[in-house]
C-alpha cells in the first residue's frame, strides 16, 4: 500500500520558518520525485517544489524561490520542505505527492498523493 504523509503544518507568524516532512512507503523511494503542492482558499492549486530522488534536480515555484529548500534523506524514505521568510499567501494546505516524473507533480498529476497539512501565516 503506498503512503505519504505529510507533517509539520502549523501556525506561524509572518516572517517565521515551519519545516514540513513526507514521509513515503509502498513504492521504491529512490526512483521517484516527490514534491508539495498547495491549495488555499479561493485560490489555483499549484505546485510548490518538488525533487527528483534518481538525479537530485529540483523546482520551486517562482512564488517561494530564495525562501524554501526542497531536500531528501533517502535513508528514511522522506522529503523535507525548509521554509523560512514566510508570507500570508503561503497560507494554505500542503499536499505530498509522488510519480516516477518531476514535471507530473508540478502540473498536478501526479501518481500518488497523501493528505494534506495545513499551513497557517498571520500577521
Amino acid at each position: 500500500e503506498v503512503q505519504l504523509q505529510a507533517s509539520g503544518g502549523g501556525l506561524v507568524q509572518a516572517g517565521g520558518s515551519l519545516r514540513l516532512s513526507c514521509t513515503a512507503s509502498g513504492f521504491s523511494f529512490d526512483d521517484y520525485a516527490i514534491g508539495w503542492f498547495r491549495q488555499a482558499p479561493g485560490k489555483v492549486t499549484k505546485g510548490v517544489s518538488c525533487i527528483n530522488n534518481r538525479d537530485g534536480s529540483t523546482y520551486y515555484a517562482d512564488s517561494v524561490k530564495g525562501r524554501f529548500t526542497i531536500s531528501s534523506d533517502n535513508a528514511k524514505n522522506t522529503v523535507y520542505l525548509q521554509m523560512n521568510s514566510l508570507k500570508l499567501e503561503d497560507t494554505a494546505v500542503y499536499y505530498c505527492a509522488a510519480d516516477l516524473k518531476l514535471h507530473n507533480i508540478v502540473v498536478l498529476n501526479p501518481e500518488y498523493w497523501g493528505q494534506g497539512t495545513l499551513v497557517t501565516v498571520s500577521s
